[in-house]
């Protein structure tokens, strides 16, 4: 007789209304900047701390691939997020039990995949403008997106990490 196969739970809302809210939140904060500051305009917020800036990106984090005459890594960057995205859902849909931080935390990543896509296909490049620095070491400049995917991945490797903690010290010990 073979067993009934597991019933996945998933929270839904926990998947889609957390990556709906980055998704809005960064497309309002890069419409806000497009229409306020020029490009390559800096405007100090917290003098030797934080500035606003309006910078666009066609590569990827840390301007890697960010180069004018590399058309091609367009297609690469388009495909390998779309694939990205895919591959998130795939995870959160094969999650065999219902895992709020970890949902959360692809929540978060899907939103911030989706952010920066929509930059890429409506403009070729993204818009980045957080710049956070200390004297003259700048962090690159970078997005809500930006910002979401990395709280996501954080969340999502400290549940993988204290997930498989936990599962190590409640399993059967050898006793021989």
């Amino acid at each position: 007789m073979q067993a009934m196969p597991k019933r996945y739970r998933h929270n839904y809302p926990l998947i889609i209304w957390p990556a709906l809210l980055i998704v809005c939140l960064d497309q309002a904060s890069k419409l806000a900047v497009q229409g306020s500051l020029k490009v390559y305009e800096s405007v100090p917020i917290i003098n030797g701390f934080f500035n606003m800036v309006h910078v666009r990106n066609r590569g990827m984090a840390f301007g890697f691939m960010n180069r004018p005459d590399m058309d091609f890594g367009f297609w690469i960057l388009v495909s390998a997020t779309v694939l990205a995205i895919i591959l998130l859902l795939f995870w959160f849909y094969r999650m065999e039990d219902e895992n709020n931080w970890m949902t959360l935390g692809l929540s978060l990543i899907l939103g911030g995949a989706l952010g920066n896509l929509i930059d890429r296909v409506r403009l070729h490049e993204v818009i980045d403008f957080l710049d956070v620095y200390v004297g003259s070491y700048h962090w690159p400049a970078f997005n809500v997106a930006d910002a979401a995917i990395t709280v996501g991945a954080l969340v999502v490797g400290l549940n993988l990490f204290f997930s498989s903690s936990a599962k190590k010290s409640t399993s059967p010990t050898d006793n021989r």
